[in-house]
């Protein structure tokens, strides 16, 4: 008998179950609540069939980092074949902290944290992200409006997530500048959009295009 070896690579998505009212907000006055909620449960999907894609050839261990709902609930929508924990208290650093901490403490040696509002982010660029690790200490990929759609990391620096104005244009530049202090080095993939205000709804229908969402 042949044991399999557990993978030492995690990538964490951070995602939502996907309620009215609950789910993209700001895009509630142009799409009302259930169209937002669509949205969000698309592109979550989206996002998961692309983590798959590089699980299909690349071993590492899939975890949904979740609010709202439940654990039957979350199972029932995106499969029993994945890693649950809700998200806790505090604001988006800490949640982000504590999801670390519990990887590295499982023997995880290198850890991917993503949200699912950039569907530019596929498989070879989460793959890059994790073969960057072996070398730096921190991966970042920065989002057009200031924030990251991507954080990795090989061990837990709680600096990285306190005292960041989460949700603000500085997100991304205030993590490089604690990391600069910290003397940590760096790595970075390609700059690309989120999809969280009317303005960026062209760049998902025309990936609903592609892909025959809609």
């Amino acid at each position: 008998m042949i044991l399999k070896e557990t993978p030492k690579e995690r990538l964490i998505v951070f995602t939502r179950y996907p309620e009215e009212g609950l789910t993209k907000t700001r895009l509630i006055p142009i799409l009302g609540a259930k169209g937002a909620a669509t949205l969000h449960r698309q592109m979550t999907e989206y996002t998961l069939s692309k983590v798959r894609e590089l699980q299909n050839n690349y071993p590492l261990s899939i975890e949904v980092c979740f609010t709202g709902g439940n654990l039957s609930l979350m199972r029932h929508w995106l499969g029993s074949d994945i890693i649950y924990q809700p998200q806790g208290e505090g604001d988006l650093g800490s949640r982000m902290a504590r999801s670390l901490s519990v990887a590295f403490q499982d023997n995880i040696a290198r850890v991917v944290i993503i949200g699912t509002d950039c569907p530019g982010l596929n498989a070879q660029l989460l793959k890059k992200a994790f073969h960057q690790l072996r070398s730096h200490n921190l991966v970042l990929g920065p989002a057009i409006d200031g924030g990251y759609y991507l954080i990795g990391l090989h061990y837990l620096r709680l600096e990285l997530f306190t005292g960041i104005n989460w949700g603000t244009d500085e997100v991304f530049q205030s993590t490089v500048n604690i990391a600069n202090k910290l003397d940590l080095s760096i790595d970075y993939l390609p700059q690309l959009p989120d999809i969280d205000r009317p303005e960026d709804l062209p760049i998902w229908e025309q990936i609903c295009q592609e892909i025959e969402v809609i």
